[in-house]
């Protein structure tokens, strides 16, 4: 069992930063491979990025370049550095936790064992 708790989101003028954290309560973190997601009003939950148990990286091509997934298995902890914020990036960012060995389910929801309740990030014009 994996509790995950998000902090770091707020309001950010477009082209700013944030730094999203996910801390990890439970045995063996870094046996899990790490995901985040974000959800707007209205819409579906979609892949954000993803770091797998080995340290893979894995982005959706909309924050390719703008965004950074790291972990520290030291402190149970994955993040999410944001930077070029845009407001189509406003939403709420979920952090989620994954047994799966295949890369290929990390970019999906269900590829996801355990989520946290999520974080809102608002980016203004």
């Amino acid at each position: 069992q994996v509790q995950l708790v998000e902090s770091g989101g707020g309001l950010v003028q477009a082209g700013g930063s944030l730094r999203l954290s996910c801390a990890a309560s439970g045995r063996s973190f870094s046996g899990y491979s790490m995901g985040w997601f974000r959800q707007a009003p209205g819409k579906e939950r979609e892949f954000v990025a993803a770091v797998s148990w080995s340290g893979s990286t894995y982005y959706t091509d909309f924050v390719k370049g703008r965004f950074t997934i790291s972990r520290d298995n030291a402190k149970n902890t994955v993040y999410l550095q944001m930077n070029s914020l845009k407001p189509e990036d406003t939403a709420v960012y979920y952090c989620a936790a994954s047994t799966v060995r295949n890369s290929d389910y990390l970019m999906r929801v269900t590829g996801y064992n355990y989520w946290g309740q999520g974080t809102q990030v608002t980016v203004s014009s």
